[in-house]
């Protein structure tokens, strides 16, 4: 009797796990980052004031999709021009010690809006801050950090059964700004809206993780006030369009795109509503179920800069550009203490669910051609190609961008602090490590003809 109790029990055993095996659960939150004291805006070189008040909320906001408690993947989205290295791994250590999470299993990104709060040191050199100021930006990071893990933590708890959908749409208000003379031949564009629609068994809608890739600057330095900019009105406008579920925006490779024309709070307002409708023509079109396994890949690079120039260094700490003298001194002290600025830290990722969707992260401000090559190299794939994923730490330009030069390929390393330009092996460097995080989550090249 106690041999027949014990098969009995074996076999019910064994039909839950077969029942359970391929489900999801999903958890979404958001939390107010809107800093509570008055601090400066972050982008812009020429704004000589700190913000005056606020257009509407700035948010973090978390999606939590859980296989089992060793397979997740946590998204974590920030109306913020950038994340620093120190809080991604403040950020991730805290997760990691509560959950068991590894580092593949954590996604951070920033919609890049120029009109959110100072991120120390994310382009630091831009600005001059006496003592106050310095505490106040580096105080108001330490309350992000503790914020985003606490948005995470809301996520969890929120976890239920869940059901994950794939669709597309299209918003064509960028254009490639290398290109502005010309507005009939816009370059290299990326016009794709994918979407990740999250769902419970029922069909009510949790969470919708959406992306283009367009530099989020809609509004120019002439404004004081915070805002998501085109990023924030859309996931205002989705979340509106969808009462109870949470609108994440994943910044595509947008570092060389702009939209156009630009300058105005109302033309903000309207490129996000036109992302917005991208998305809902896509959730209310036919989508694609996205299935299990969750596969994750996460690998840490180096990626060199040309060699040091000690004479142009010691030419610009005396010059009359403010900007190149900081940059300069950062240099020269770094050579002078023995510092290696000869390269610094690059990390990609990947995340598979099932054959059905994989999500490639990528860190810094990645021009368009990394996903346009990317979406060839792996024709057939179903890609969502993201950009100012993890740490934003400056420009990553292509191999054609980083030939032609101008601001993304040199000027811009000026304003982050760094060396630059890179080596000319940028771009093959990444893209190999691109294909090895892919093939790591089971993605192969088919290479359109």
């Amino acid at each position: 009797m106690n041999k027949f109790l014990s098969i009995i029990a074996f076999c019910i055993l064994l039909h839950s796990s077969l029942v359970y095996a391929g489900e999801i659960k999903a958890g979404a939150a958001r939390i107010s980052i809107t800093p509570l004291k008055q601090m400066w805006l972050n982008g812009y070189a020429g704004r000589e004031t700190p913000a005056t008040g606020s257009i509407h909320e700035l948010w973090a906001k978390a999606l939590v999709l859980e296989e089992n408690r060793n397979s997740r993947i946590i998204f974590v989205t920030t109306d913020l021009l950038g994340l620093s290295h120190e809080i991604v791994e403040a950020v991730y250590k805290q997760l990691a010690a509560k959950y068991g999470i590894t580092r593949s299993q954590l996604i951070m990104n920033a919609s890049h809006t120029h009109s959110g709060p100072v991120v120390w040191p994310c382009l630091d050199v831009i600005y001059d801050f006496n003592l106050i100021d310095q505490a106040t930006v580096v105080t108001y990071s330490h309350i992000l950090t503790d914020n985003i893990v606490k948005v995470v933590n809301d996520a969890m708890v929120n976890l239920t059964g869940a059901k994950l959908y794939n669709g597309h749409g299209t918003a064509g208000f960028a254009i490639n700004r290398r290109n502005l003379r010309d507005h009939n031949n816009n370059g290299s564009i990326d016009h794709d809206v994918p979407v990740l629609k999250v769902a419970t068994p029922q069909g009510k809608l949790l969470a919708v993780l959406f992306g283009y890739a367009c530099h989020n600057t809609t509004i120019t330095d002439n404004n004081f006030l915070f805002n998501g900019d085109y990023a924030g009105f859309a996931q205002i406008e989705i979340e509106k369009n969808n009462p109870g579920a949470v609108a994440l925006f994943l910044m595509g490779c947008g570092g060389d795109q702009n939209p156009e024309p630009r300058g105005t709070v109302a033309l903000a307002t309207k490129y996000g509503k036109e992302l917005a409708a991208g998305v809902q023509t896509a959730l209310i079109g036919t989508m694609k179920p996205v299935n299990t396994p969750l596969r994750t890949s996460y690998v840490n690079i180096h990626l060199n800069f040309r060699l040091f120039d000690l004479a142009m260094y010691q030419k610009d700490i005396t010059g009359d550009n403010k900007y190149f003298q900081r940059r300069a001194k950062l240099m020269l002290e770094a050579y002078n203490k023995g510092w290696d600025v000869s390269r610094f830290q690059y990390p990609i990722q990947a995340v598979r669910f099932g054959n059905d969707l994989t999500i490639l992260a990528l860190s810094g401000e990645v021009v368009v051609d990394y996903s346009l090559k990317t979406k060839k190299e792996f024709a057939g794939e179903n890609l969502f190609v993201a950009g100012y994923c993890n740490e934003v730490t400056c420009y990553i330009p292509s191999k054609r961008v980083l030939k032609e030069g101008g601001y993304e390929a040199d000027e811009s390393m000026v304003y982050y602090g760094l060396p630059g330009p890179f080596a000319d092996d940028v771009e093959e460097r990444i893209f190999k490590t691109i294909r090895q995080v892919l093939k790591n989550t089971g993605v192969k090249a088919r290479l359109s003809k």
